[in-house]
């Protein structure tokens, strides 16, 4: 059991854990997602102080609003914009209120402590109905390697931390393995509708929600829909508050217009942006020596030995399996874009990768770019004699090394 909250957490904050770009979809855009596939969600309409707002808006009529600005950080009821405004998050009865709480908000930087110190620019405001929530459950449905299947895990106890709940009343938590090929079975779904502890006829309202959850994440290719809460209101509605969405990254390309929403906000990296484009995991750090790599375990791997020869890593770069002679040009492109790098240590374990592809990219991108920085290459695996031929006949100052502790030696011994 805790072993799958854990991974419902990881999914959450994998950036945290490994470094590679994910999908980043504004709050909106979720509730969008949600909508489409006919979830239950507080009405919203979004606002970007265009002509259009004061027409979009002139026939959303409700009792209490919620004017939320959208950007990819926590914290946005607490934060302060650039314009001295305070509160990212307002919530107002006066309809004529919610146009100039928009504009305070719209074209400003908003701080929060999640947000770098300058902030982040709010281009969107979502304006959502406000709903008087009574109760608060928790629903997850995530793939596990475990069930080699997705799982569904549910808990009355909502709306705060659910691994927090499942180490201290364990007996909150359910765990429900799925069948990818069929809808959830309505025994199923009534089941877990009254272990959320929802009553009368709520309890069928909850039961079609799931199924409906269900669909969605199955049909965009999810490998986690996270809701938290799934609310009860005071008229009995059964309403997904707040949702947490992550999409498996290999089915981009029948997820098309999913994709096409990533946001990319203007603390991220413009290297981590680029390299993305390329299907390149890119991450800057702070060191001198840049790193190509194949693999996030071996790039993991090389940034260690680096240490341990006394250098410092200056990124995380993988290039993964199915890696082209572009994609390495444009990883050096963007190795060498960093001023702080010094030398270059390419680290290939050439198993789906081929070596020659590699060195092929290597010598091109060395001679177009004119590299004046020295380069250590180990490759070993597909292809490894004919690689090793083609970096011998390049004519280029290109240091080889034997195995990985060479090549951290040598690239580390490079710089002094």
């Amino acid at each position: 059991m805790s072993f799958l909250l854990k991974a419902a957490a990881t999914a959450r904050q994998i950036v945290h854990k490994v470094p590679v770009r994910h999908l980043n979809l504004l709050e909106f855009q979720s509730k969008d997602l949600l909508q489409k596939y006919g979830v239950a969600i507080q009405q919203f309409k979004v606002l970007d102080n265009s002509k259009a707002d004061t027409e979009v808006f002139k026939t959303f009529e409700c009792p209490e609003y919620v004017v939320k600005a959208q950007i990819l950080a926590g914290g946005r009821g607490k934060g302060t914009f650039d314009n001295g405004f305070k509160g990212g998050v307002h919530i107002t009865s006066n309809k004529s209120e919610v146009l100039s709480l928009t504009k305070q908000m719209i074209g400003n930087r908003l701080i929060t402590k999640q947000t770098p110190k300058s902030g982040i620019l709010v281009n969107k405001v979502m304006v959502a109905r406000s709903i008087n929530i009574t109760r608060e459950t928790y629903l997850c449905i995530l793939l596990d390697r475990e069930h080699n299947g997705p799982v569904l895990i549910a808990s009355p106890a909502g709306g705060m931390d659910i691994e927090a709940v499942a180490e201290e009343t364990p007996e909150k938590i359910k765990t429900v393995p799925l069948s990818i090929d069929k809808p959830i079975p309505e025994a199923t779904l009534l089941e877990v509708a009254k272990f959320l502890e929802f009553k009368g006829e709520s309890v069928k309202r909850c039961a079609e929600e799931i199924q409906k959850l269900y669909t969605l994440f199955k049909a965009v290719d999810a490998v986690q829909i996270e809701i938290n809460p799934l609310a009860e209101t005071d008229k009995g509605e059964v309403i997904s508050v707040d949702a947490k969405l992550n999409f498996d990254d290999n089915a981009q390309f029948r997820q098309k217009d999913i994709f096409a929403m990533d946001v990319t906000e203007e603390e991220a990296d413009p290297r981590e942006v680029e390299a993305a484009k390329y299907n390149l995991n890119y991450v800057a750090m702070d060191g001198n020596i840049g790193c190509l790599v194949n693999g996030a375990g071996l790039a993991m791997a090389t940034m260690d030995i680096i240490k341990l020869n006394g250098g410092e890593p200056a990124n995380f770069l993988d290039v993964g399996g199915g890696v082209k002679e572009d994609q390495v040009a444009k990883a050096f492109e963007i190795l060498t874009a960093d001023p702080k790098v010094k030398g270059i240590l390419v680290n290939v374990f050439g198993g789906i990768v081929n070596c020659a592809t590699i060195a092929n990219g290597i010598v091109a991108a060395s001679k177009k770019l004119q590299l004046n920085v020295p380069l250590v290459v180990r490759l070993e695996g597909t292809n490894v004699n004919q690689a090793r031929e083609i970096l011998k006949n390049s004519g280029l100052p290109i240091q080889t090394a034997s195995d990985l502790d060479d090549a951290a030696s040598k690239a580390v011994a490079a710089l002094n």
